[in-house]
C-alpha cells in the first residue's frame, strides 16, 4: 500500500527525530510512565507512521460492506440507518416491565431488550423455594406464556425488534415468543430480534447453567436450526464477549474466546446437516465497549475481519451475509462506580462513542446508578439521550469508519487480529472449545487476567476517578435508586399458581413425557414440543425440571 522507498525515508526520519528532538525533550521532561500498554497489555508506541502499517494490504482494510468487512458490514453504515438504540429493561412482573418499555419507546428507543430475573434464568418457577427473595428483583419474572403476553401487551412485535437476555432457558423463552406471535397471527418471518442463547460463555465466564455442556449445546443447535427454517429475520443467538470481558478478560481475550465459542456452534449445527450459508447469516455477536478507547475501536474492526476469514476460509461460506459480523454492544458495567456516580455518565458516553466509531449495529448505554441497583427511569433517559446526542449532534455518523487509515488504529487492528488467531490456534491444539472448557483452560486465563487487573487498580497503576484518585467522602452524592415493590413476589406467585389451576393438567403431563422421550434422542429438535408445552401453559420450571431428570446437572471443576 506504500512505496518501499518512502517507508525507508520515514523510518530514517523517525530514527533521526528520536536521536535529536525526542532525546533532548525527554532530558528536560520525562514521560509519565516508563512503559505504555493498552488495556489488553499490548505495547503502545509513542507515535505511529506509515511504516507501522507498511505490510498491511489495502484489501485487508478495504471498503465498507466488502470482504473482509473491517470497515463495517454495510456500504453506507449510519448514513443509511442508525444503530438500534436498545436500552435493556426488566423488573417485577410482565406488566411492570411493559410499563418501562412504553416509557422508553416514548423517549425514542428503537428496539426492546429484556432482562430476566434469576429464577427465570436458572429454570425455577416463582413459587419454588429456591426463588424466594429473587422474584422480579434483577429482571422480569416469567413463569408461563401469560407473563410473556403481559410483557409485550399492546406492542407490535412485527414493527419493533426484541432482544432477550436469556441463556440456560433460552429455548423456552423463544418458544413462548413464537407462541405469542402465532396467537396474534404474526408472520414468523417478519419478526426481528435476538435471543442471547450463548450457553458456552456461561461455562467460561458468567456461571449460569442448568445442564451439562453437551446437552446445553444441543439446545442451542435446536434453536439455530428452528430459526433457520422458520424465522428468516430472527437471530437465534448473540455470541457474547460482553460477559467474558466483565469476568476479567482482556479485550483480545474477549474477541478470541467469543470466536472460539462461535466456532463450536457452527460445527455443532453443521453436524446436524444444515449448510453454513443457511444459518450463518443470522448469527449475531455481542461485545462490550471498555475503557481503552482506541483499543476498543480496533477490537471491533479486528473482530469483523476475523469472523469474515473464519466464515470463508474455515467453514467455506459463500454468501456475503454469512461473513458479515453484526454486533450489539453494551457499555462496560464493570467500570461503573458507586463513588461519584455522575462520573458514570462521562464513562458511558466515551464508551458508547467507541462502539459507534467501531461500527456497532445495536447499542445499550448503562445507567449512571447501575452500581447501586436496576436503573431508574431518569438514569435510563440520560443513557438513551447519550446515544441520541452522539447520533444527532456530533456528526460522527456522517463518515463510514472515520478512524480507518489512522496509523495507530490500523496497526492495533492488525495486532489484535494476529493475537486472536494465535489464541484460536491454541484452542484447536487443546482439542476445541468444549474440551478447553471442560479442562478449565478458559477459566484459568480469565482468572489470571482479572487478578492482574485488580492488582493494577489496587496499586493505583490503573486510575479510577473517585475511587483511587480524586476521592471524595463516601455517600455524599448517592442517587435516588429504583426499588422493586415488596408485594411483587406475592403477585407473581399468585399468577403462576392460578395458571396451573386453570390449565389442562393431563395435556401438560403428556407433553412433558414426550419432551423427556425426545430429549433422550440427540437427533430430535426440541423446539416443536417446547412450543406445544408453553401453549398448554406448562411452566418454565416444569420444563426445565423434566430435562434435569433426563440430562442431570453440571458441577464445574474449580479453577484457582
Amino acid at each position: 500500500m506504500f512505496d518501499p522507498e518512502a517507508i525507508e525515508r520515514i523510518e530514517a526520519d523517525v530514527r533521526a527525530w528520536e536521536a535529536r528532538e525526542l532525546r533532548e525533550f525527554l532530558a528536560r521532561q520525562p514521560e509519565r510512565r516508563s512503559a505504555y500498554r493498552t488495556g489488553s497489555g499490548l505495547p503502545v508506541a509513542r507515535v505511529y507512521t506509515p511504516a507501522d502499517v507498511a505490510g498491511t494490504r489495502f484489501d485487508d482494510i478495504g471498503l465498507p460492506g466488502r470482504y473482509p468487512y473491517t470497515r463495517g458490514p454495510y456500504p453506507t453504515m449510519y448514513r443509511g440507518r442508525l444503530w438500534t438504540m436498545r436500552q435493556i429493561a426488566g423488573y417485577g412482573t410482565g406488566s411492570d416491565t411493559n410499563q418501562r418499555f412504553r416509557y422508553l419507546i416514548g423517549q425514542g428507543q428503537t428496539g426492546l431488550s429484556v432482562d430476566f430475573d434469576l429464577p427465570t434464568l436458572m429454570g425455577y418457577d416463582s413459587d419454588d423455594p429456591r426463588a424466594l427473595g429473587e422474584v422480579g428483583r434483577e429482571g422480569v419474572a416469567v413463569d408461563t406464556l401469560d407473563d410473556v403476553e403481559a410483557l409485550f401487551d399492546d406492542i407490535d412485535l412485527e414493527r419493533i425488534s426484541v432482544s432477550m437476555t436469556i441463556n440456560p432457558t433460552a429455548w423456552i423463552l423463544l418458544a413462548m415468543y413464537v407462541a405469542l406471535a402465532e396467537a396474534r397471527g404474526y408472520d414468523l418471518d417478519r419478526l426481528s430480534g435476538t435471543c442471547q442463547t450463548d450457553i458456552l460463555k456461561e461455562y467460561v465466564a458468567q456461571k449460569e447453567w442448568m445442564f451439562p455442556i453437551r446437552p446445553s449445546l444441543r439446545l442451542v443447535r435446536d434453536m439455530i436450526v428452528f430459526c433457520a427454517r422458520r424465522m428468516a429475520r430472527y437471530n437465534p443467538i448473540n455470541i457474547s464477549g460482553y460477559h467474558i470481558s466483565e469476568a476479567g478478560a482482556t479485550s483480545v481475550q474477549e474477541v478470541a474466546f467469543t470466536m472460539a465459542n462461535a466456532i463450536a456452534y457452527v460445527e455443532e449445527v453443521r453436524r446436524a446437516g444444515v449448510a453454513v450459508d443457511d444459518f450463518m447469516p443470522r448469527l449475531a455477536f455481542y461485545f462490550v465497549a471498555q475503557q481503552d478507547f482506541f483499543e476498543e475501536v480496533a477490537k471491533f474492526r479486528a473482530a469483523r475481519r476475523v469472523w469474515a476469514k473464519l466464515a470463508r476460509e474455515r467453514f467455506g461460506a459463500a454468501r456475503p451475509e454469512s461473513m458479515r459480523l453484526r454486533f450489539h454492544c453494551q457499555t462496560a458495567a464493570m467500570t461503573l462506580t458507586k463513588a461519584q456516580p455522575l462520573n458514570n455518565i462521562v464513562r458511558t458516553a466515551l464508551q458508547a462513542l467507541s462502539a459507534v466509531l467501531g461500527g456497532a449495529q445495536s447499542l445499550h448505554t448503562n445507567g449512571l446508578d447501575e452500581a447501586y441497583a436496576i436503573p431508574s427511569e431518569l438514569a435510563m433517559k440520560v443513557a438513551l439521550r447519550t446515544q441520541q446526542i452522539i447520533a444527532d449532534e456530533t456528526r460522527v455518523t456522517d463518515v463510514v469508519d472515520p478512524l480507518g487509515g489512522s496509523y495507530y488504529v490500523e496497526s492495533l487492528t492488525n495486532r489484535i487480529e494476529a493475537e486472536v488467531f494465535a489464541i484460536l490456534g491454541k484452542v484447536d491444539a487443546l482439542g476445541g472449545t468444549v474440551k478447553a472448557i471442560e479442562d478449565g483452560w478458559f477459566q484459568r486465563e480469565i482468572a489470571d487476567s482479572a487478578y492482574a487487573h485488580a492488582r493494577r487498580k489496587a496499586s493505583g497503576e490503573q486510575p479510577v476517578v473517585g475511587v483511587n484518585t480524586f476521592v471524595e467522602p463516601a455517600g455524599a452524592d448517592a442517587p435516588e435508586i429504583h426499588r422493586v415493590a415488596p408485594e411483587t413476589e406475592a403477585r407473581q406467585v399468585a399468577r403462576v399458581r392460578e395458571a396451573r389451576a386453570r390449565r389442562d393438567g393431563a395435556t401438560v403431563a403428556a407433553l412433558l413425557d414426550r419432551l423427556a422421550r425426545e430429549a433422550a434422542d440427540p437427533g430430535v429438535n426440541l423446539m416443536p414440543v417446547t412450543i406445544e408445552l408453553v401453549k398448554a401453559r406448562a411452566t418454565l420450571g416444569e420444563i426445565a425440571a423434566r430435562l434435569r431428570r433426563v440430562w442431570g446437572t453440571y458441577v464445574e471443576t474449580p479453577v484457582f
